[in-house]
């Protein structure tokens, strides 16, 4: 079995027991595209079998998210999951709040959270931070889209609508938003609405799933990429699928390639009329 699946995430749970669950019921090797925080939920595009090698085209999509920020708080997770500490009293209103979220859209440079699973001298963040160990991250370079402010949902807390690019880190928003505004905030809940082309009104819970009815939730590769479709000759299809290149009178790009028998193989690509199979997918 070769596709995805979009999981709607609970939240509390991992996004590597979710994925084990798609890996149980297919009885095929899965990955995420993109994990979720365990406080978080919505999409996760689980990939199946051999859909996994896309990982790399997917992570540089754009997402979009619902979160909820507290003001006047702080903690070392920056979210309501770590050591909460109360901060201050002020708690910015929405116009407040929308004369500086301009400040934080475009490409800028965003410092991740210490509680993170980036790399630091050959340890996770996460791990260093439990243990007590002080150290620094290098800000990144990361893509906000944009960031609308939706409502007040308590006393000191706002939801948000954002879209950005893979990689940007939801917390260190809420972080440098606080600061933005002469005080702190940490995330209190998030919901990714939509990664790439996956979106939650297409997604199904894993406790909705059995090895009865998954097949009807996996969706197939091709379905999912954006490239013009090209089916070669016998001629072709022996050289291309024994690794050597053929003449293909295409224009330079990338194309999903397709087996004499209609069925998808993969993705090629295309260089002054030379095509050569760069990811076998089926």
């Amino acid at each position: 079995m070769t596709g995805f699946v979009i999981v709607n995430k609970a939240e509390g749970a991992s996004s590597a027991k979710e994925v084990g669950i798609i890996k149980r019921l297919t009885d095929t090797p899965c990955g995420h595209l993109g994990t979720l925080d365990p406080m978080a939920s919505g999409v996760l595009p689980v990939a199946i079998g051999n859909a996994a090698r896309l990982f790399d085209y997917f992570l540089t999509k754009r997402k979009k998210y619902i979160a909820d920020f507290k003001f006047g708080y702080d903690s070392d997770t920056l979210d309501t999951t770590g050591k909460v500490v109360f901060m201050s009293h002020r708690v910015p209103c929405k116009h407040e709040i929308e004369a500086v979220l301009p400040q934080l859209i475009g490409e800028i440079e965003q410092t991740p959270p210490k509680y993170s699973a980036k790399n630091v001298s050959g340890k996770r963040g996460y791990e260093l931070a439990r243990a007590g160990i002080e150290f620094e991250l290098k800000p990144k370079k990361v893509n906000i889209y944009s960031i609308k402010l939706l409502n007040k949902t308590d006393e000191n807390s706002f939801s948000f609508e954002i879209e950005c690019g893979g990689g940007t880190y939801i917390r260190s928003i809420a972080r440098d938003l606080g600061a933005l505004l002469n005080t702190s905030a940490i995330m209190s809940s998030l919901v990714r609405t939509k990664s790439g082309i996956f979106e939650l009104k297409n997604a199904v819970k894993t406790c909705n799933l059995t090895k009865e009815n998954i097949q009807n939730f996996v969706i197939a590769t091709d379905s999912v990429l954006p490239f013009d479709s090209f089916y070669p000759t016998n001629m072709q299809a022996k050289k291309l699928f024994n690794g050597l290149t053929a003449d293909c009178g295409l224009s330079d790009g990338t194309y999903k390639i397709y087996c004499t028998d209609g069925s998808f193989y993969g993705l090629a690509d295309s260089k002054d009329n030379i095509l050569k199979v760069r990811t076998k997918l089926c």
